[in-house]
């Protein structure tokens, strides 16, 4: 009796735990760098449903009561999760995606152990399957990790809030924030007039929308001309550092010249040469800044990938992933 009621709280604890799992890979969908990672978040996020059922469906055959605070529990945990995170690097939030994974394989390789004590069959397996999916996604996290280590794109970008706010931000943020506040002024003005609200509000948000987007492309333009004058001027006069530093701000910002790129003629490939080309680099340098140029230029999504996983390849490589 005893092993059947460890394995009831084990079962129990586990149905909470992947429920936060859920939430928590949903979260991470938004953040996904390219296509081929947010399908596979979004998969993951099915796959904890799933066994968030076969779960509740064990626990109620050894006797258990299936708790409906779960749920809740979990997507509050993870909400509040999101939230803390937000003061902190993207590494930490990582670190505890990581935690939260490396707590779930352990609990299923303890209930696998209270079953195969109980002769459990049906718990034994479902464990096994459990614990073999949280050693993916460990090895997964983990190498997410290794490439924000490595310095290059990983394949979850920081949220806004995790990234360091710059001049060139503020700047295309305040004709939105104009905007925004036109069309609450509007709004308040109109509000018994429906349809002339909708027009008024429409209208504003899109003349605020174009107003940003002009805005942007004038601050990005002028922030790479002048980063790009800086770094010349810093050469000429023998400033070496802040040449450098300037340089790798300009990597940073996807700002390099087609001709500065380790793939030479690289604006005129097509996506499948360019794939090629990309398989061929093994400097994390070199592809970083391959990735953060096709971003900010063409964006092609199989050129990204392809960089990407290549990348992902290197930093398992250093974290000893084969």
């Amino acid at each position: 009796m005893s092993t059947t009621n460890d394995m009831i709280a084990q079962l129990r604890a586990m149905v909470q735990l992947t429920q936060t799992e859920v939430q928590v890979a949903r979260i991470r969908v938004s953040q996904a760098r390219t296509e081929a990672v947010r399908r596979e978040l979004a998969e993951n996020a099915r796959n904890a449903e799933r066994r968030t059922e076969e779960l509740t469906r064990e626990l109620q055959r050894l006797g258990g009561v299936a708790d409906v605070v779960s749920p809740l529990v979990g997507r509050v945990g993870a909400v509040v999760k999101a939230t803390v995170e937000q003061a902190g690097p993207v590494d930490e939030a990582l670190l505890g995606d990581l935690t939260l994974e490396h707590q779930l394989r352990d609990r299923a390789v303890y209930l696998r152990a209270l079953a195969e004590a109980a002769k459990d069959n049906g718990v034994s397996k479902l464990a096994e399957r459990i614990q073999k999916a949280h050693e993916a996604t460990i090895e997964w996290l983990t190498t997410v990790l290794a490439e924000h280590a490595l310095g290059g794109p990983p394949a979850l970008r920081p949220t806004p809030l995790q990234m360091v706010a710059g001049g060139a931000t503020r700047a295309v943020s305040l004709p939105v924030n104009f905007a925004r506040e036109q069309v609450s002024r509007f709004a308040a003005r109109l509000q018994q007039r429906g349809d002339q609200v909708r027009t008024v509000v429409a209208d504003t948000a899109g003349r605020a929308a174009r107003l940003g987007e002009d805005a942007r492309d004038v601050v990005v333009t002028g922030r790479d001309a002048a980063l790009d004058r800086a770094e010349e001027v810093s050469r000429r006069e023998g400033a070496t550092d802040a040449a450098k530093v300037l340089h790798e701000a300009r990597t940073r910002l996807g700002a390099l010249h087609a001709s500065e790129l380790p793939i030479g003629q690289y604006d005129e490939l097509g996506v499948n040469d360019a794939v090629s080309k990309i398989k061929q680099l093994d400097q994390v340098e070199d592809l970083n800044k391959v990735i953060v140029y096709e971003e900010a230029n063409k964006n092609r999504s199989g050129v990204v990938s392809a960089a990407q996983t290549r990348h992902a390849a290197l930093a398992q490589e250093v974290v000893g992933i084969r």
